[in-house]
Parts: structure tokens; sequence; C-alpha cells
């Protein structure tokens, strides 16, 4: 899946109504375009092909006093955020999700109830046994890479990430279940997005395309 949708859709969703400009400071504030390939560019590409596939909704409205052709602003509709929770899900869930898609489900996964946070990401620890399983048909950990040459380093190297994304997986199992973080239904939501006035510290500077 592509992480960079679903960031867009659910930065977007957060503000209500959105500029380009907006959208790319708040992942660049959540360091998305460290860990993912939402950079300025694509970012603005994204808003204008989600709004050409009728996910978000395009609205122009005045233009700075400064002059400039009118601002787009972006609107999440029903079929965009249709989009974002069936993306949120398979983020959450999958064991096959990048890091970046992943990275980006768990930005979100607040806006889902705690049970159903909970369930996917158990889905996800099923996921990762049974591949570990896959793994462990050729080759047998105890015996150490070596029983297969150089490429039981390969073997060696999956089942140690099965491992570790598993534990991980667990141990935010727990702390979901243990009642960290609020939850959608569960009161005031956590604010993830700037103001309009509010400076961001992690800024790359302004971008040719701009707002528009």
């Amino acid at each position: 899946m592509s992480a960079i949708r679903l960031l867009i859709l659910g930065a977007v969703r957060q503000h209500g109504r959105a500029h380009g400009y907006q959208v790319r400071n708040d992942l660049e504030f959540w360091g998305a375009h460290e860990w993912s390939n939402a950079k300025p560019g694509s970012v603005y590409h994204a808003l204008k092909q989600m709004a050409k596939q009728g996910l978000l909704v395009a609205h122009e409205v005045a233009p700075s006093t400064a002059g400039g052709p009118p601002r787009v602003e972006y609107e999440i509709n029903d079929r965009g955020t249709e989009e974002y929770f069936a993306l949120l899900r398979e983020a959450l869930s999958s064991h096959e999700q990048k890091s970046d898609a992943l990275s980006a489900g768990i930005g979100f996964m607040v806006d889902l109830p705690r049970a159903e946070a909970v369930a996917l990401l158990r889905r996800r620890i099923d996921g990762l046994a049974r591949w570990r399983s896959s793994v462990t048909d050729y080759y047998v950990p105890e015996g150490g890479p070596e029983q297969l040459g150089h490429i039981g380093e390969i073997m060696n190297m999956w089942v140690h990430s099965a491992d570790s994304a598993a534990e991980w997986t667990r141990g935010l199992v727990e702390r979901i279940e243990g009642g960290a973080y609020s939850f959608a239904g569960e009161g005031e939501p956590f604010v993830g997005v700037l103001g309009d006035d509010e400076p961001n510290p992690y800024a790359t500077g302004p971008h040719p395309e701009d707002d528009r």
C-alpha cells in the first residue's frame, strides 16, 4: 500500500479542510519526509491526483492579499474517508507492510475504537507468526545460520525480524489494553496538526508550487 495516500488523507481529515502547504507542513512536523516518500513535490501531486480520483474535494478560495492565483483547499469526502480507514486497517494488520506504512498507521491508530486497534494489531502478530513458520520450514534457528552457508544469514535475519516485530507489537497491544492514549469515542483526541499561525520547527522551506 501507499503510505503517502494514508498520510495525506489522514492529515486532510484532521484539519477538516486544508491547502497543500498545510498538509506538507503537517507531514514535516511528523517527520514523515524522513521515513516515507512524502517529499514536497509528491505531496502536492498526490493531493491533485486524489482529487481527480474523487477521494478529495478541491475548493478554490480567494487568493492572498499578496496576489497570485486562487489557493486550493482540499476536503475529504465519503469515498476518501472510506479509503482512509481501509488503508489504516491494512497498515495496522498486515505483517507485510513496509515501515513507512506501519508508521503512518500507528500515527492514526487512535482514529479507530480501542478494541478494533487491538484486534488489528493481533492480526499482525498472527501474520508474523505464520511468516516465521514458513521460514523455519527450511531453516532451524537453533542450528545457526552456518547450516545453510552464508545464505543462512538471510534466513537468520528474517527470523530475527519476525521475532522483534512481534515483540514490539505485543508491547504496543499491552500498552493500548492498559489504557494508553485516547481512541475514537473516548473523549478529546490528540491534536497532531499545526495551526495556521503555528511555526513548524522542522520545516524545510517554501516549495515552488506553494499551496496551489
